[in-house]
């Protein structure tokens, strides 16, 4: 499957790329090379392993793919949780992008479970 602009896993996951880089640009300057780095190179590594997965040649390359989608999932949630915690983004914006990572990793592990592995 290589039309993954298609999936809505896809789509949903760009769309709180574009929120959390919103988000991280509230964040201290000093957290630059830190906590703001790690939190956009995960929000990114979501729908970048779901394309890259979706243009491999087999549903067993595309599940890794989805699984790798799921880790960075996880991590991006750590992330935000010690953002929040630090008062670096507020109750409500964490709990705002958790509502939708939560939604994506509940679609990804669908998609998984469709590929009849």
């Amino acid at each position: 499957m290589n039309r993954y602009k298609e999936l809505l896993v896809w789509q949903k996951a760009i769309d709180l790329a574009v929120e959390v880089y919103q988000v991280t640009e509230k964040l201290p300057k000093e957290e630059k090379y830190g906590l703001i780095s790690q939190i956009n190179r995960s929000v990114v590594s979501i729908p970048s392993n779901i394309a890259e997965g979706a243009g491999r040649n087999s549903n067993k390359e595309f599940n890794n793919f989805l699984g790798i989608a799921q880790g960075s999932a996880f991590e991006l949630d750590t992330q935000l949780i010690i953002s929040n915690r630090l008062k670096f983004i507020s109750n409500q914006e964490y709990q705002n992008i958790e509502v939708q990572l939560v939604h994506i990793q509940n679609m990804v592990a669908r998609l998984k479970k469709s590929l009849n592995l």
